[in-house]
């Protein structure tokens, strides 16, 4: 199993390009949020999102991170219901609303198996990559329901289906988002709102080198692979990004509760 992300906004780095190849203007006049937006996978998002023409406010915990030119920062820390709510209340008050919802924020550290993961490593470890989208979605989706249309992204990982115990707390609380993913999608679906997953493989961010470094350091249990994925290289932030925005346009119109895994065949799937 690898891992693409640390402890807050899966992973660092930009990536090797920002352009996105999509159509311009295709998400005029759509107001977007991006959580964990600061860098990483989150910052492509950002990017792509901006070029396609939506206004941008994005979230990270520290009000010294930087964003992608064009979007609105507000700092916020989505673990906690309190955070949500200013986050949301945020939205309402610079955007006016929100039509796009990217749940990206997310990420663990590893331990030397699952018995020696904290108590309070879980739960914190459930709050960043489970429920942090769980109290958003409650507190925005909403509104979209109200003007029967809206697309949410939650950024899951292609590790899901793995048991690696040092990274048990993380691919739990993912596989929890998956599940609750599909059935968020098929609520809201009447009400014209798309749910869908992405779920990136392993992807060059200084964080997720970090990450696999903890990683190499421990050396116990079933240890992580290293080599190539099948496709010869690592993703990228924008390979991630590319798959959030195609989930966000018309040409995606009909896709809900669906899970697009971008791992360059990493994880198989039967």
């Amino acid at each position: 199993m690898t891992t693409n992300e640390n402890v807050s906004e899966q992973g660092t780095g930009t990536g090797t390009g920002t352009g996105t190849g999509t159509r311009t203007g295709e998400l005029a006049g759509k107001r977007a949020l991006v959580t964990g937006g600061s860098r990483g996978i989150g910052a492509a998002i950002v990017r792509q999102l901006l070029e396609a023409g939506a206004e941008v406010l994005t979230t990270a915990r520290s009000a010294t991170s930087t964003v992608p030119e064009g979007a609105t920062f507000v700092e916020a820390d989505v673990r906690t219901r309190g955070g949500a709510e200013a986050l949301a209340a945020a939205a309402q008050e610079t955007l006016g609303g929100v039509d796009i919802l990217v749940h990206n924020v997310g990420g663990a550290r590893p331990h030397k198996g699952a018995l020696a993961i904290p108590d309070e490593e879980w739960q914190d470890a459930l709050d960043l990559n489970f429920l942090a989208s769980v109290r958003l979605d409650s507190l925005l989706a909403p509104g979209m329901r109200e003007r029967r249309s809206g697309a949410i992204v939650h950024v899951s990982s292609a590790a899901v289906p793995t048991v690696a115990p040092p990274f048990l707390h993380y691919t739990t609380a993912k596989a929890a988002l998956d599940n609750y993913s599909r059935g968020l999608a098929a609520e809201l679906a009447p009400f014209g709102i798309r749910v869908n997953t992405v779920s990136p493989g392993r992807t060059a961010t200084p964080g997720g080198e970090a990450t696999r470094e903890q990683w190499a350091l421990l050396n116990s249990g079933p240890g992580q692979d290293t080599t190539a994925p099948p496709l010869g290289r690592d993703g990228e932030p924008d390979d991630i990004a590319h798959a959030v925005l195609f989930l966000m346009t018309g040409r995606a119109g009909w896709l809900t509760g669906s899970n697009l895994v971008v791992d360059g065949g990493e994880f198989p799937r039967g």
